[in-house]
């Protein structure tokens, strides 16, 4: 019998390789590279030209409450999906929670989708970031699911809905504060 022994280096390469196809996720506890429903996010913030209506999401949040979208009826609904296994949501938090509090006063809600996680790890996310708007607990990826007409392919994406109900804006892949911030003001300016 013969036994190969990787060197450390050759341990590390391989981890790179192995996480650099799948992400944070193929190191951590989210999904692994054989999710092919998941890609990785282009980082661009768009307007959506031909509106669709939001679905009608519904579901139990991290702290255990039940949750609908049509609650917030009226207002602008930035829909956050996000992990605690993936690094670039980690990354977008605090943008996340600053701009949050920046519009809530203007109608603006927002609201994550915590996607494929375990729930110890999203609410010691949560904690750790400081996030204290309600996130939805979506371990199977329902919710996501039922964004069908405008999808959110990735991890992290956000959708806006407008005061209407309809999505109204789409970033796949992290967003910048400066991009969160100009959407949300130019959604909340509409009538």
């Amino acid at each position: 019998m013969i036994r190969r022994v990787l060197t450390v280096p050759a341990l590390v390469l391989l981890g790179g390789v192995l996480a650099g196809c799948a992400g944070a996720s193929a190191v951590q506890n989210g999904p692994g590279a054989g999710d092919s429903r998941y890609v990785a996010g282009d980082n661009v913030s768009e307007i959506v030209k031909d509106r669709k209506p939001a679905p009608a999401v519904q579901g139990t949040t991290l702290d255990g409450k039940p949750l609908k979208l049509s609650d917030y009826t009226g207002k602008i609904i930035v829909v956050n999906f996000w992990a605690s296994w993936c690094a670039p949501c980690r990354s977008e938090a605090p943008t996340m929670q600053k701009v949050y509090e920046q519009t809530q006063a203007s109608g603006v809600q927002f609201v994550g989708v915590d996607i494929k996680d375990g729930k110890d790890n999203a609410q010691a996310f949560l904690r750790t970031y400081k996030i204290n708007y309600p996130s939805l607990y979506d371990q199977a990826g329902q919710i996501a699911l039922a964004f069908r007409d405008i999808p959110p392919n990735a991890v992290p994406s956000t959708l806006i809905i407008d005061r209407k109900g309809q999505i109204a804006a789409r970033a796949i892949g992290s967003v910048s504060y400066t991009s969160l911030r100009d959407i949300v003001t130019r959604l909340a300016a509409e009538k």
